[in-house]
């Protein structure tokens, strides 16, 4: 067992950046990840407290009558008004904060790494040892966006990436940067980065 806490690293990027690809790179080489858009998700599911909460700020509009979360309400709503993205955010990134410290603690390695697209924006980035930013032009995102997820439209990418930061504003806040631009390896610029955690 290892007498001290992994260190933590962060993952970001745009939409259709790659992140996942990424991470899915360090898990094969033993690295145990947490997905936080994901697992944000799951606590708007399950977690009765924080869908009280949604409910409250956003309208009861906000879930379906089978109590799966109605996506088209909140995209409309959300990814259209700043303010009320905003108090999302705010309500669900505590606690999904608050999940990832309970599952690094049941963490045995040198580094874990937590995938979010927005550890900069909302500034959870700083509770982070290093930060790697999966760098990708805005085209070529929003066509792999498009092949990914039928459900969304063109207009519906640009609006989620409008609310973004833009590529250097994060590569300036990134300790690493991945190319995935498919001029560049993917293998070959996680493995750097992970023998540079391992050793350093």
């Amino acid at each position: 067992m290892l007498s001290s806490k992994p260190i933590l690293v962060g993952v970001t990027g745009g939409i259709g950046s790659g992140k996942s690809m990424v991470c899915k790179i360090f898990n094969t080489l033993g690295i145990p990840i947490y997905d936080a858009d994901s697992q944000a998700k799951k606590l708007m599911l399950h977690d009765d407290v924080l869908k009280q909460q949604i409910v409250h700020e956003l309208g009861k509009e906000s879930y379906l009558e089978n109590g799966s979360i109605n996506r088209d309400f909140l995209a409309e709503t959300v990814f259209s008004n700043s303010e009320k993205l905003d108090r999302l955010n705010q309500l669900v990134h505590p606690a999904v904060a608050k999940d990832f410290e309970a599952w690094v603690n049941e963490q045995e390695t040198r580094y874990v790494i937590k995938e979010a697209a927005l550890l900069i924006e909302t500034g959870s980035y700083k509770h982070l040892d290093k930060l790697i930013n999966v760098s990708a032009p805005v085209e070529l995102r929003i066509e792999r966006v498009i092949k990914r997820d039928a459900f969304r439209t063109h207009d519906e990418i640009r609006k989620i990436i409008n609310n973004q930061l833009l590529e250097e504003a994060r590569n300036e806040k990134a300790d690493y940067v991945i190319k995935n631009d498919e001029s560049e390896l993917l293998v070959t610029q996680v493995t750097e980065i992970h023998k540079s955690l391992l050793y350093n």
